[in-house]
């Protein structure tokens, strides 16, 4: 039970929870071949990017000020996540018929990159609206939308809570 209560357990929580979830999606597709869409790819991006400010609250337990910053940024990465996740979730089960059209977003530019330097991790070939494959009867946007929302709880936590170190 302290364990549950050290000031360094959300972050590590955190952190196993973005690692794993990154695992996974490319597990979806490597292996069951899977199509990962650009929205995909940038939740998988924010999961990393709240991973990194895990790793950063892990490293600066001690300092008050830094640890409060990395908190902070799980939430921002969190939220970012929960809200890219909802945007998806709503484009695969009530706008199933939108169609991109015109300039690239600024998001679909970093994906595209990012799919040309680490493909593995980062290539989009699939389609946003469409949901392919379910488990229990969400997609995969949904059960992200679900993670994203226990970590901004959890980062919420770990920003508020009042026993720092």
């Amino acid at each position: 039970m302290r364990r549950l209560q050290s000031a360094s357990f959300p972050f590590a929580l955190s952190l196993v929870a973005g690692i794993s979830l990154v695992a996974a999606a490319v597990f979806l597709a490597q292996f069951l071949r899977i199509a990962a869409c650009p929205l995909c790819i940038l939740q998988r991006m924010l999961y990393l990017g709240l991973s990194g400010a895990a790793v950063i609250g892990l490293l600066t337990i001690r300092q008050r000020l830094l640890n409060l910053v990395a908190a902070f940024l799980m939430l921002a990465f969190s939220a970012a996540g929960a809200f890219v996740a909802g945007y998806q979730t709503y484009l695969q089960r009530f706008a199933q018929d939108t169609q991109c059209s015109g300039a690239m977003a600024w998001w679909e530019v970093l994906v595209d990159w990012a799919g040309e330097k680490i493909p593995v991790l980062f290539r989009a070939s699939g389609l946003c609206s469409e949901p392919g494959w379910k488990f229990l009867g969400l997609s995969i946007a949904e059960l992200s939308l679900l993670a994203f929302f226990v970590l901004t709880l959890l980062s919420l936590y770990t920003l508020l809570r009042r026993n720092r170190t």
